[in-house]
């Protein structure tokens, strides 16, 4: 269909009131009867801490991913602590991290007393760059620092060239934990996110892919002894029994009605994978051509996330959408080497331009499974007379 020959007019009525960033309201009323039900069958056992539910999510993330190893924690952000924690992080260890990203990624190093060392991204894929990962690399020994952890972060929905990064680090010991907080689902040389590499967090915040009614995480590893310190870890750092504890640990567990609805979720999760992709195709095929849409590596596929633009005069463009009730999101503002808490930390040394580039030009239009053709061509629409 050519773009250029729909009228809207008719409908701007019907769809922009109901036009939403990210529509849970629609999935609910899809699957709420099993919700409900779900959410009943935790209230009768009363197991609400690790109850029957949270062990069968856990089975249903190993088959979806094809892991070893799934284990639930509450939330992205503690994922990413008890994967550092199992790994045996150390005090003023450098832990290279992307500053275009939320801020999770990296107050957990500090936390922990490591040191985060800020990289910048590959301008097209939103992911790290390599070329300032390895420079990164360098800059770090100049200074008589210990290199130590990568955590590249899967933006958007893309994940990363893992076997690419991996050479780097594997040359230079150091360890990789792959942030899947907006991949989870998505395909790297067909093989789900989760089931490549050493260790994998992910994050089941309402608004990621897969994502509960509250907060919730999970770890993947390929390892059974990893796997191990990761449940002590979590549990307070539990051993035998209760009142055993053979690590330093947290308090991070998976409510079960979380799981229970996380159960009933996941079912209808590869369909919603292939709504976002056609969705994403409809996108690009109205927008590709004035502005610049993103680009998913060979050999990968995105979860969609968020579909995100780069646009020059990003800020007036949204003004204008929001002016029409099309909702929109800037990831990220700031980012995290310019926020007051980080700019002491060290950065690469050729300094994290695209970053910087990103905060101003990225723009993310609605992105959902259940956003519907003429809504999509409605927005795409409204973005080209703005843009051309």
């Amino acid at each position: 269909m050519n773009i250029k020959n729909i009228y809207l007019g008719e409908v701007m009525e019907e769809y922009l009131p109901a036009l939403n960033f990210i529509d849970l309201k629609k999935q609910q009323a899809l699957i709420k009867n099993e919700i409900d039900n779900a959410i009943s069958k935790v209230l009768k056992h009363g197991k609400y801490i690790m109850g029957p539910e949270v062990i069968e999510f856990e089975e249903d993330l190993k088959k979806f991913t094809d892991s070893k190893f799934a284990i639930s924690c509450g939330n992205g952000t503690d994922a990413i602590t008890i994967a550092l924690m199992s790994l045996g992080i150390k005090k003023n260890d450098v832990v290279f991290v992307p500053s275009f990203s939320y801020i999770a990624s990296a107050e957990t190093i500090v936390q922990l007393g490591a040191v985060p060392f800020f990289i910048d991204v590959d301008k097209d894929t939103f992911n790290i760059s390599l070329d300032s990962f390895k420079q990164a690399i360098i800059d770090v020994k100049k200074l008589s620092l210990k290199p130590a952890f990568l955590i590249p972060v899967e933006l958007f929905g893309q994940p990363v060239d893992y076997d690419e990064i991996a050479d780097v680090a594997k040359e230079n010991n150091i360890k990789i934990i792959v942030d899947s907080a907006q991949s989870f689902g998505a395909e790297y040389k067909d093989k789900r996110v989760g089931s490549y590499g050493y260790i994998t967090t992910t994050s089941f915040f309402p608004a990621k892919p897969l994502g509960c009614y509250g907060d919730g995480g999970a770890i993947f590893t390929q390892s059974e002894t990893l796997a191990q310190k990761i449940s002590s870890i979590r549990l307070h750092g539990k051993g035998k029994h209760k009142y055993d504890h053979i690590d330093i640990g947290v308090n991070s567990r998976l409510d079960t009605i979380q799981a229970a609805i996380l159960r009933v979720k996941i079912k209808i999760f590869k369909k919603e994978l292939k709504a976002r992709q056609n969705i994403a195709e409809l996108y690009n095929s109205y927008l590709s051509n004035y502005a610049e849409t993103p680009s998913i590596k060979k050999d990968m596929k995105s979860a969609w996330a968020q579909y995100t633009l780069k646009i020059e005069n990003r800020d007036n463009v949204r003004q204008k959408l929001t002016e029409l009730n099309i909702p929109t999101m800037i990831y990220y503002p700031i980012h995290i080497s310019d926020q007051q808490a980080y700019k002491s930390f060290p950065k690469v040394s050729t300094g994290l331009s695209n970053s910087k580039s990103l905060t101003n030009s990225s723009l993310s239009l609605p992105m959902h499974p259940y956003l519907s053709e003429r809504e999509v061509e409605y927005i795409a629409n409204e973005v080209i007379k703005l843009i051309s």
